[in-house]
């Protein structure tokens, strides 16, 4: 299971990275403003964060496994058709709203089922599924940036799209006839009701903290995505394809060996300490926060990388507990209704990060805009001490 929602996931977040990385030359053909730019991608995440708690209640009412073939599905004929559009209404219909409302609905189905198939194994087996993230945005950066170098920007949208329709053929042939579990589906009995969900959800202060802090990671995490390629294209002048591969390699390596580091090493814990998986991810952003300030504060290229390179190790610390920590204060049935809602509150609020960023590279520079969001690591690490510190003991389930 754990295999076959890798590759899904895979090229659900290569297919993320396709836009960020041909940036220059849309704005070229489509003779497009930096802001106009940044709302695509602000349009994109926002309506991902307006979708995802219903993806949420979805995932805790119908087989998740429809869920996500038919996630891939939509999101993937919308890229397709991304490479069609001829100015910014076409690229916020095709891309912004059509592949964004398609990507909702593949997490919190997929986070769900590894957590119920996983207990004393979560953080690792969620940490190998969050691998598939970062390898996908590094071969997304890496293949759009030739892609778009030797073809163009559109082609790179039809072979990505493409792709994913053969992805969503070959998952629905695997999964035809092949439904959850019986341990994996509620009975009708069992399916919670929006309201009772509701009531669960919204009396764990943990879980309010933890998501207002991982909407401080996504608004990082989205701002580098969409704008790192550009500052390397625009300052160092690498070819869209350097730009490309170099501002998701060096990340997401580091951030490989950080999420497969931390989610062994809190598994080992948790059975004698119930905090860790919340101080890993404490850990995990006071840390990268340093880094995030030296990505657009240093001048040199191999600074630069080396930047890089420490924000994305902490942050695949930071990943690598990220759900564990949640699953913790949330009992099963209710799992991916508390995924869905608290991606919600990250996406909306990681939304503003595109459109934040490309005013203030009109304005200021995009050097001081990549800096500012070591601020924002920051703030996101105090509100998980402060929900571990009042809230933490309380909101536990112990019965796990």
């Amino acid at each position: 299971m754990v295999v076959l929602l890798w590759f899904a996931f895979l090229l659900n977040q290569g297919d993320r990275q396709i836009y960020n990385v041909v940036i220059p030359l849309v704005k070229a053909d489509l003779q497009l403003s930096d802001f106009q730019l940044g709302l695509v991608a602000t349009i994109f995440t926002f309506l991902y964060g307006i979708l995802v708690p219903v993806a949420g209640f979805a995932g805790d009412r119908f087989s998740k496994n429809r869920i996500v073939f038919l996630s891939l599905l939509i999101f993937s004929v919308g890229t397709v058709f991304t490479g069609f559009a001829n100015g910014f209404i076409l690229l916020i219909l095709f891309r912004s709203i059509a592949t964004g409302a398609g990507e909702a609905f593949y997490y919190p189905a997929a986070n769900s089922l590894i957590g119920q198939h996983h207990e004393e194994t979560r953080a690792q087996a969620m940490s190998i599924h969050q691998t598939a993230n970062y390898l996908g945005i590094v071969l997304g950066g890496l293949v759009t940036g030739y892609i778009g170098d030797t073809y163009g920007w559109r082609a790179a949208f039809y072979v990505f799209g493409a792709l994913g329709v053969v992805l969503a053929a070959i998952m629905w042939f695997k999964l035809k006839g092949g439904e959850e579990k019986a341990q994996d589906e509620n009975t009708p009995a069992d399916i919670p009701t929006i309201k009772e969900v509701t009531i669960h959800i919204f009396k764990k202060p943990t879980l309010i903290f933890l998501s207002i802090a991982f909407g401080g990671m996504v608004f990082v995490h989205i701002g580098y995505l969409t704008w790192m390629p550009t500052l390397l294209h625009e300052n160092f002048d690498l070819s869209l394809t350097n730009a490309g591969f170099s501002s998701v390699f060096y990340h997401h390596a580091l951030a490989f060996l950080g999420v497969m580091l931390g989610g062994k090493v809190s598994d080992q814990l948790a059975s004698r300490r119930k905090t860790v998986r919340m101080e890993t991810g404490i850990i995990g952003l006071l840390l990268g926060a340093p880094f995030i300030y030296w990505m657009g504060a240093t001048e040199n290229l191999i600074l630069v990388y080396v930047a890089l390179a420490g924000f994305g190790l902490f942050r695949g610390i930071y990943d690598s507990n990220l759900f564990a920590a949640l699953f913790d204060v949330i009992e099963p049935k209710y799992r991916s209704s508390a995924t869905g809602i608290m991606l919600s509150f990250a996406f909306i609020i990681g939304s503003l990060s595109p459109v934040i960023l490309g005013s203030v590279k009109s304005t200021f520079g995009l050097n001081q805009g990549i800096s500012f969001m070591g601020a924002v690591y920051l703030l996101s690490a105090l509100l998980i001490f402060i929900a571990l510190g009042f809230f933490f003991n309380k909101d536990r389930i112990t019965d796990q």
